[in-house]
């Protein structure tokens, strides 16, 4: 099966191709350009220069969140129209999980975190077992103490990947717990981690694939919190 996967949840912008979990090819940019200029582009240089088509890929995945909101409705929406007009079916895996094959050499508990602003992360806890990530607990956004108090109960030390690893890293570190750190090139998300998710996923049509945010945007939140101000006043 020939997978073309995108990873835009974040600051990195990723797209990468796998055939029957071999990467054939990624290409990752951490430049800080919109996805909306680079995703596209990056896809088709890459599929061009492996003498591929669209129209040679068997399934189309993207990281549907949690993440940057605009970063993941980017990605959602350019796989969306990708799978529409080429008639591919798709499918939507979460960025933490994703994450959590960057995990397979280091085992144990795998900790990917995202910076969720205000000393929140987002978070999934993954067990490496059977040389796959698996699920320990479901995507949260979660305080960084409360994050702490749970890994505090575990009996080894977390391997901590994402944007907010150097965050939980640093809040780890100031509560004396133990952790292992992802090494930069391990520490973005990336297309290949979606690639490997997306395997064992049933796939979807372009229409039924939706973003998950876990939470509010910033605007909804002050909207909601303006509006409940006037109901009160």
């Amino acid at each position: 099966m020939l997978i073309l996967a995108f990873e835009s949840s974040a600051k990195a912008a990723s797209v990468a191709l796998l055939r029957d979990g071999r990467l054939l090819s990624q290409s990752i940019q951490v430049s800080g350009l919109t996805h909306s200029r680079t995703l596209l582009p990056m896809a088709e240089d890459m599929l061009k220069n492996a003498e591929l088509a669209l129209r040679d890929v068997d399934l189309i995945a993207v990281a549907h969140g949690p993440g940057s909101f605009t970063g993941v409705r980017i990605g959602v929406s350019t796989v969306k129209g990708l799978a529409w007009a080429a008639e591919k079916p798709c499918v939507g895996v979460s960025t933490l999980e994703a994450m959590a094959w960057h995990g397979l050499a280091a085992g144990g508990v795998i900790c990917p975190v995202m910076d969720a602003r205000r000393r929140q992360v987002y978070n999934a806890l993954f067990e490496i077992r059977d040389g796959r990530p698996q699920r320990l607990c479901e995507d949260r956004p979660i305080a960084l103490e409360e994050l702490a108090a749970e890994l505090r109960a575990l009996p080894s030390p977390v391997f901590l990947v994402g944007d907010g690893a150097a965050l939980t890293a640093e809040h780890l570190r100031a509560q004396g717990l133990p952790f292992r750190m992802a090494p930069d090139d391990l520490v973005w998300q990336d297309a290949w981690g979606v690639a490997m998710a997306a395997q064992d996923k049933p796939p979807i049509s372009g229409e039924a694939l939706l973003p998950v945010y876990l939470r509010l945007s910033q605007a909804e939140r002050e909207r909601q919190a303006r509006l409940a101000a006037e109901q009160k006043g």
